[in-house]
């Protein structure tokens, strides 16, 4: 599904020096694979998913879906990739604090643009990650993980083929953490969707499908 051919990025640094938070990365993560980008703080990881996901630009190499090339789209085709393509799920939740769970969610759907049954689609995300007997519960009367499990239902809500979650269970302890990512293993599962997670959690390793291990810019067996 996504393939990264020789991935570099380079930022400037004072002095007029270059630092290279990537230094030439080769990736591919088939169709409904929940992929695992393990590294330290610093390691590259976000950057990665940042061109991963089209928010930002390659210095060098090429990024494809479904074998078209990320880099070579206009700022409108990549803004529609991301609208319509692309769910993201953070290590901040970034929930409205004035909108019920429900009404989080339904957002998400408006401004993707969907066209279906908003409501409806949106109880449904919420009972795929447990939490439909909690839909109109506002965020504060809520839990750490509770609220994630939202920010997850509002990311698979328009169905996008693929979701990138950068750090989804650093706030959590590690009962919770698990929890969140088994329910991503259930998604790739049952949606077909591909997920791409950063973490730095060695005890989360074992149920990616594949685990990507970053350190200094660079894979590393």
């Amino acid at each position: 599904m996504i393939t990264a051919k020789g991935v570099k990025r380079a930022f400037p640094v004072a002095g007029g020096d270059t630092f290279w938070a990537l230094k030439g990365v080769d990736m591919h993560v088939e169709k409904g694979q929940l992929a695992i980008l393990k590294g330290r703080s610093g390691s590259g990881k976000t950057t990665l998913m940042n061109i991963l996901s089209a928010l930002d630009y390659p210095t060098q190499g090429d990024v494809f879906f479904h074998g078209e090339n990320l880099a070579e789209m206009g700022e409108k085709a990549r803004n529609r990739f991301r609208r319509e393509k692309v769910g993201f799920v953070f290590q901040s939740v970034a929930l409205i604090p004035m909108l019920t769970a429900l009404e989080n969610v339904e957002f998400a759907l408006r401004m993707a643009g969907y066209k279906g049954n908003r409501r409806k689609r949106a109880l449904e995300c919420l009972k795929m990650v447990n939490l439909g007997n909690r839909s109109h519960h506002m965020p504060q009367e809520m839990s750490g993980g509770e609220q994630q499990r939202v920010a997850i239902a509002r990311a698979i809500a328009h169905r996008p083929e693929i979701i990138f979650a950068d750090e989804p269970t650093a706030e959590l302890d590690t009962n919770t953490g698990l929890q969140v990512v088994k329910i991503f293993k259930d998604l790739c599962a049952r949606e077909g969707v591909t997920i791409i997670m950063t973490t730095h959690d060695t005890g989360l390793m074992e149920i990616g499908d594949v685990v990507f291990q970053l350190e200094d810019g660079e894979f590393v067996e």
